[in-house]
């Protein structure tokens, strides 16, 4: 009997939902991703629901709000990023990889590591990327302030990483000239941009329009001189 709801949740009809919602949050967004890019993206979250049975990656377990709340919501955050064919970036405490992978899905020039002192979490990352064919995906169990990259990060982002100044002080130090800090947040963190130290330059904090998720999300772009 407890088999049920997991085999509804993954039948054909539960899968053609999803591609449904996915392929039309992502017209909402003005995103052209291929076929084989929204198949990669529905395929992460099978893989994501499959492990979160075992390992708890996410609190997230329906998978048609993994949709929503973590594809479409990391996906929402392109328009705003530059729209160079190559880049390096840096995702903070990945976690299951958001926002990491599904960037890196979408935009398949960029070399997308990333990194999560959870070894179960990186793990899970490690093995993704393998079963996705996400060559441009590295992943590193380990604290930010560890990690010695092979050259420094144009973007780094971060998700529910930290406050923003924990956030700067942890990564700042991996950051190209020219590059910027990434964060995504909820709402408009004000309290949180008070407290940035003085050699951190505000560049914007556009708010997003996450299709499907009703809540506040907020970008906030940061550079150092």
């Amino acid at each position: 009997m407890s088999a049920a709801p997991e085999a509804t949740a993954s039948s054909p009809a539960a899968a053609a939902e999803h591609r449904a919602r996915l392929v039309a949050g992502v017209a909402d967004l003005d995103l052209p991703l291929a076929t084989r890019e929204i198949d990669a993206l529905l395929a992460y979250v099978a893989l994501l629901s499959k492990w979160n049975r075992a390992y708890n990656l996410t609190a997230i377990r329906d998978p048609a709000r993994m949709v929503t709340h973590h594809l479409l919501d990391s996906l929402a955050i392109l328009p705003h990023l530059p729209a160079a064919p190559a880049l390096r970036v840096l995702d903070v405490g990945s976690g299951a990889g958001l926002p990491g992978i599904p960037l890196a899905i979408a935009r398949p020039g960029w070399q997308v590591d990333l990194v999560d002192p959870v070894h179960k979490k990186a793990a899970f990352t490690t093995q993704a990327a393998l079963e996705l064919g996400l060559a441009n995906v590295r992943s590193h169990a380990a604290r930010v302030e560890d990690l010695r990259p092979q050259a420094p990060y144009d973007l780094i982002v971060s998700r529910a990483f930290a406050d923003l100044a924990t956030f700067v002080a942890a990564a700042a130090r991996h950051l190209a000239p020219g590059g910027s800090l990434v964060a995504l947040k909820g709402v408009h963190p004000t309290e949180e941009l008070a407290e940035l130290p003085p050699d951190i330059t505000v560049r914007a904090t556009p708010t997003l329009v996450v299709p499907g998720v009703d809540a506040a999300r907020h970008l906030v772009f940061m550079q150092r001189p």
